[in-house]
């Protein structure tokens, strides 16, 4: 149970066992080595109509190894942690790697360049809560959520979670770091019935500390309160007009957006920002920069997975691009500089400075979209096409809900030219957050 977990005794064992692969590929002739391990117990209870349904206790392990052979590269991995099973691993890797094709692009982070000391970003929070606790606290989330309307019929239950875990990054360039993480939460599903009308939704929250989470009350309502006004949709008229993403669904384009300046998309051509450094790609009054080292955000981290430190830095500066994300691997194959971010970007925020209600008033008529389907997001061309579901706004205030309609427009376009607000409603729940986005058009397709 994560109560029990010692993530200092992990720590010293996970770091033991990667100096000893280490050694070992030194012996088996490889000329460099790459290891990763981890360790973690969890608990995940669930409770539907006021029973429990569900009790699970975790407790995983895994370890990877990659060996290079000159420019050629082969990985492994494995959950068993024995001796037998390690050595096993590393033969595993060194076979690949004698048949992979070189890859001059492939190195470990530079001894002159890795993190030299890990910061305490207070990502590990031990939550005091034993099986028995946790189903009371999710019998009680899902309480407050059907009790809170008499159109709630039914659940799918409340939930509780805790982990926490440990990781070890090591590498034959000098660089042996760690990191504790711990993630808590808490989530209510329910179903509501009015007449014909059936709808579902939910509510969560999470957190790297315990003490940070939403109370049952407020997740459970709501949960009840989101799936009630979902109920009787209607659908909307076929029109180009103006649409607001709120917070959840505003942090999805915030994420294509970001694939799209990643290297990984640029060094195989297909972004549609492909050579666009130094050039517009949103309004000159936002900006946009990560920083991964906020202490106990759910995005934080003092090094990147090439065993870089973590900064903080600006991917847009009043509107114009200014930086790519990039790990070693895609700077060596642009032929530029990494920008510290293997494993992608690290608390990226967009945070605008209106309220909600008072982006719904500046629509006057439009779409507000809760809830995104489908993958029609095109990053080599930048179309984007998305099944969505919503509310209806008219004079400036919520009318009715949506369902069954197609938001379509180009992303280039619409994060340059049409964003015309953001909101200070900003959902600190991801690593990639934003506040609500409101753009001046968009294709609606309804009825």
């Amino acid at each position: 149970m994560p109560a029990k977990f010692n993530s200092q005794q992990e720590k010293n064992r996970l770091e033991e066992l990667t100096i000893h692969i280490l050694e070992q590929s030194k012996r088996v002739g490889a000329d460099a080595c790459e290891v990763a391990a981890s360790a973690s117990v969890g608990l995940d209870v669930q409770a539907r109509l006021g029973q429990p349904e569900k009790l699970e206790m975790t407790r995983d392990q895994s370890l990877s190894v990659t060996l290079f052979l000159g420019e050629s590269r082969g990985s492994a991995s494995t959950t068993d942690l024995s001796d037998d099973a390690l050595q096993s691993t590393l033969e595993a890797a060194l076979a690949i790697a004698k048949v992979t094709a070189s890859d001059p692009a492939a190195v470990l982070g530079p001894r002159d360049q890795i993190i030299q000391q890990v910061p305490n970003l207070e990502l590990d929070h031990q939550w005091n809560i034993d099986a028995k606790k946790a189903l009371e606290l999710a019998i009680e989330v899902e309480s407050f959520g059907r009790q809170a309307d008499s159109r709630i019929t039914n659940s799918e239950g409340g939930s509780v979670s805790s982990t926490r875990g440990v990781s070890v990054h090591g590498t034959t360039e000098g660089l042996l770091v760690s990191q504790p993480t711990s993630i808590h939460g808490m989530s209510c599903v329910l179903l509501a019935e009015d007449g014909d009308s059936r709808e579902r939704s939910y509510a969560y929250t999470q957190s790297r500390r315990p003490d940070q989470l939403w109370s049952p009350e407020v997740v459970g309502r709501q949960a009840a309160e989101k799936t009630v006004a979902r109920l009787n949709p209607r659908k909307c008229m076929t029109a180009e007009i103006p649409v607001l993403f709120i917070p959840e669904t505003a942090s999805g384009l915030l994420s294509s957006f970001v694939s799209a300046i990643s290297g990984g998309s640029l060094y195989r051509k297909s972004s549609y920002l492909l050579d666009r450094l130094g050039t517009d790609v949103f309004p000159s009054w936002v900006s946009l920069s990560e920083n991964p080292i906020i202490p106990g955000a759910m995005g934080s981290s003092a090094y990147d997975s090439d065993g870089l430190p973590t900064r903080e830095q600006a991917f847009v500066t009043d509107g114009v691009l200014s930086n790519y994300v990039l790990s070693l691997y895609s700077a060596n194959r642009l032929g530029l500089q990494s920008t510290h971010n293997a494993g992608g970007v690290r608390n990226l925020w967009f945070k605008g400075d209106k309220e909600f209600d008072t982006l719904v008033a500046e629509m006057g008529r439009g779409l507000i979209v809760t809830e995104l389907m489908g993958q029609g997001v095109n990053l080599v061309n930048g179309d984007y096409s998305r099944g969505a579901s919503g509310f209806w706004v008219e004079n400036g205030e919520i009318a009715y809900p949506v369902h069954e309609v197609t938001v379509a427009s180009n992303l280039d376009r619409m994060l340059q030219h049409d964003l015309v607000g953001a909101g200070s409603d900003i959902d600190l729940r991801r690593s990639i957050a934003a506040g609500s986005m409101l753009f001046e058009k968009m294709m609606v397709a309804g009825s």
